[in-house]
């Protein structure tokens, strides 16, 4: 239980500290036989910075929750 609320805690600080990724996807545009027509297209993922501070929050109180008595 302390293990994942420490992934938690670090997968919220990364959620925090970048605001989204961009990556790029492939796209076939017209396949005609052995010919095919392809275009790579940037795409992004975004969330808000509240986001980070909920997990980072729900991290902590995993952890804690974890803890031997």
């Amino acid at each position: 239980m302390r293990k994942f609320g420490i992934v938690l805690i670090i997968l919220g600080i990364v959620i925090t500290v970048f605001s989204g990724i961009t990556f790029q996807q492939e796209e076939s545009i017209v396949e005609i036989g052995d010919v095919e027509v392809t275009r790579e297209r940037e795409r992004e993922v975004n969330w808000p910075q509240w986001a980070g501070v909920v997990v980072v929050v729900a991290g902590v109180v995993v952890f804690l929750a974890g803890r031997k008595k």
